[in-house]
């Protein structure tokens, strides 16, 4: 027998789309609105959202830093910097180098800074300042996540791209961003229109705008309001396109198209990062930087569909209660517990206790930013004790532990709010260490139609793509589920199963309402390519794919793009391109396993096997313990006949995802050389965790006879042949058996 061929993993975007070319003719600048919204104007532009990018200056320095004292060393460089002259002085083994500051981002808690680098690049410089502190501190050493158990994430260099303004800060800091990126010189020229979050990023172009309302002014009727503004007024929005609006920004997203338009839908234009990053504790809250909208999403008031956030926010960003006022946020729908909040909270009314987001929305930092919990869920002290999430008591009860803080939310509620949040964050603990006694639970969840779609969503980007008819089940489920987002992941994942079930959903799906799904439907579908497709679904299917090409062509500067592209072409068999496209992104980003890996597939496709190992080789150099790379590694040194060496990479593959069933076949097909036993054990494994692929089941017959237990082997065979009628082999096998 033959061991598998090589298998193709596919990954999600990342990265985000910026238009390319000149800024378009219809916007005319903030300054333009002045005339007649002067008010606005100046909220505005004192805003954090006005205030989001600025210009470095002496003035700037003068009013808002306090110089350094000494210098800064970050590993093993020192820093000065002279704020006066707006310049870093980076000295190193190398010597001395300066850089000049041109552009300040943020302010809130923290002033960033950028400078100007080789091929068009602004980079973030190394040294930041802490507003409340008034500190200088090191940049990327403040963005190291702290994980529960004492773990760390590493530091990454201030001069990698994951500091890069161009790319990885998109436009949410400056208005109509073009990143204008040259692929083949590796440059940028990047423009914009303004610093900041201008007038036109909400409201749309106004130049037309301008002149009929000047026109309107001037005329006899200008006591009358506009007919047609012609510009976009946030006032005339449903919640969920205001919402839509603030999270295009405010979210952990992957783009899919080159530009967000307000009044438009996000799962149009994003799809969400969910509790599959470890930048999320279990039960959701944050634990690094995430934006604001995966929280909001789980937030019951914003299930209601009563409130957006223009609710709590003006469009500038600031809170619209403020004082004694302060609840006023909560009403009308919680008028009881605002008017009598010590009943409620527990704590006197006129203290810090007794305000609404308190509780609700508590406040945590990472890398010095403070920001509040969007989720208003109520204070989960069981779940710091199981996971070590924030809570609400011990933020504001620092000298006391959860336990005390569980022990009076216990009291105080009859109700044990807690116990759903505890469970939905047990699955996703249990799928983060991929232990899949526990899968049941999580299939129940996905398919339940309670579920929280953050969660449910979270889950089936945890849960490994398998044959198993439950998990595909589930999937399809899913796939009709009310939210884009689950819809959008279980199209995905099913896009990894090679199934008729997953390839008749993939269809169906190309027509669905939102481009996510639309677009991970067309990705699934490219893994089928001598898929035949009914003609009434072909049209839908070229739109999808369109749609599909246009999300991983968008933004050229990011490694996932090509390596999107390279999954793209490898379904299609164009193994050249797709090699060349992969190459790419590990130009990019050399440390990119998963290009490696694929490289790898398409290499050997080529028959040139020596370079597929060589890849593979690199794969494993960044993580032995990846389990694509060692899967594929193991069917090369199985073609070469290094049987020893090609089982400890299929364990390691197998050790490393429990659910390959790609890896327990093969290691059954290796020790049943001289290891019956063994191999019986890894045939059933596999046959059980992909009961869709006969030939596992098929395989764990013939060596079940082998072994000498006929008559298990007769019942899988003839199981086989009801559902396999077509299984010629089985049959054979079968009739040679029972002679």
């Amino acid at each position: 027998m033959r061991l598998l061929s090589i298998i193709l993993l596919s990954m999600a975007l990342a990265g985000h789309a910026a238009g390319e070319g000149n800024q378009p003719i219809p916007y005319a600048g903030s300054v333009s609105c002045r005339e007649c919204h002067e008010r606005f104007y100046q909220l505005w532009s004192t805003s954090m959202h006005g205030l989001a990018m600025q210009p470095y200056s002496a003035v700037f320095a003068k009013e808002k830093l306090t110089p350094p004292q000494g210098e800064i060393t970050i590993g093993k460089d020192r820093y000065r910097l002279d704020v006066s002259d707006g310049v870093v002085i980076e000295i190193n083994e190398k010597g001395t180098e300066k850089y000049k500051i041109a552009h300040v981002l943020g302010g809130k808690n923290i002033y960033y800074f950028l400078t100007p680098l080789t091929k068009g690049r602004l980079q973030t410089l190394p040294l930041a300042y802490d507003v409340n502190k008034k500190e200088w501190f090191d940049t990327a050493g403040s963005h190291m996540r702290h994980f529960p158990g004492g773990e760390r994430s590493e530091t990454v260099h201030w001069k990698e791209s994951l500091y890069t303004f161009n790319t990885a800060c998109y436009s949410c800091h400056v208005s109509q961003l073009s990143t204008n990126y040259d692929l083949e010189n590796d440059t940028y020229h990047t423009t914009w229109a303004e610093p900041g979050i201008n007038c036109e990023t909400c409201h749309g172009p106004s130049v037309e705008h301008n002149r009929i309302a000047r026109k309107h002014l001037n005329g006899a009727s200008k006591d009358q309001p506009l007919s047609d503004p012609k510009i976009i007024s946030t006032k005339t929005m449903t919640k969920e396109q205001r919402n839509d609006l603030c999270l295009s920004c405010h979210a952990k997203a992957n783009p899919l198209t080159p530009e967000y338009k307000p009044g438009e839908r996000f799962y149009d234009h994003f799809d969400l990062v969910t509790l599959e990053d470890p930048d999320y504790y279990p039960d959701g809250r944050d634990l690094g930087e995430n934006y604001t909208m995966t929280s909001w999403s789980m937030s019951p008031c914003v299930k209601s569909g009563e409130i957006d956030c223009m609710h709590c926010h003006t469009s500038s960003g600031r809170y619209r209660f403020k004082n004694e006022k302060f609840n006023d946020a909560c009403m009308p729908c919680h008028a009881d517990k605002v008017n009598d909040p010590a009943a409620h909270s527990h704590h006197l009314a006129e203290s810090a206790g007794s305000k609404c987001i308190s509780c609700h929305m508590p406040m945590t930092a990472f890398a010095r930013m403070n920001r509040t919990d969007h989720s208003m869920l109520p204070p989960m002290p069981a779940a710091t004790k199981a996971y070590q999430s924030p809570n609400a008591c011990n933020i504001c009860h620092k000298d006391k532990d959860a336990e005390w803080a569980d022990k009076f939310v216990r009291q105080w509620r009859t109700r044990d709010f807690q116990a759903p949040v505890l469970k939905r964050a047990g699955l996703i603990d249990a799928a983060r260490k991929q232990d899949w006694a526990k899968l049941p639970d999580m299939l129940d969840y996905i398919i339940d139609p309670k579920h929280d779609e953050i969660f449910a969503a979270s889950l089936i980007r945890l849960i490994p793509p398998a044959q198993n008819p439950k998990v595909l089940a589930a999937l399809i489920a899913a796939s009709e589920d009310p939210s884009p987002l689950v819809r959008g992941a279980a199209v995905r994942t099913m896009g990894m199963i090679t199934a008729m079930e997953s390839a008749q959903a993939l269809i169906m799906a190309a027509g669905d309402d939102y481009r996510l799904v639309r677009i991970r439907a067309a990705e699934g579908i490219a893994a089928f390519p001598e898929m035949t497709v009914p003609p009434a679904y072909q049209a839908p299917l070229k739109k999808a794919n369109e749609e599909y090409i246009t999300s991983i062509t968008a933004r050229p500067d990011q490694w996932m793009s090509h390596y999107n592209m390279g999954n793209y072409l490898l379904g299609l068999g164009e193994l050249k391109n797709a090699a060349a496209s992969y190459q790419t992104a590990l130009n990019l980003n050399p440390q990119a396993i998963m290009a490696m890996v694929n490289i790898s597939i398409a290499y050997a496709r080529m028959g040139e096997t020596e370079k597929a190992e060589r890849s593979l080789q690199e794969a494993l150099l960044q993580d032995s313990s990846n389990a694509a790379a060692n899967l594929n590694m193991g069917l090369l040194k199985a073609e070469k006949n290094d049987l020893k060496a090609a089982e400890m990479h299929f364990k390691a593959a197998f050790a490393a995802d429990p659910q390959m069933a790609q890896a327990a076949y093969n290691l059954c097909l290796i020790t049943a050389k001289d290891r019956i036993d063994e191999a019986v054990t890894w045939c059933r494994k596999a046959s059980i965790l992909a009961p869709q692929e006969p030939k596992y089941a098929y395989t764990l017959a013939f060596y079940l006879n082998q072994k000498g237990h006929k008559d298990e082997a007769i019942t899988i065979l003839k199981g086989l042949i009801e559902k396999y009628p077509q299984y010629q082999d089985a049959e054979m096998l079968l009739k040679e058996i029972s002679m």
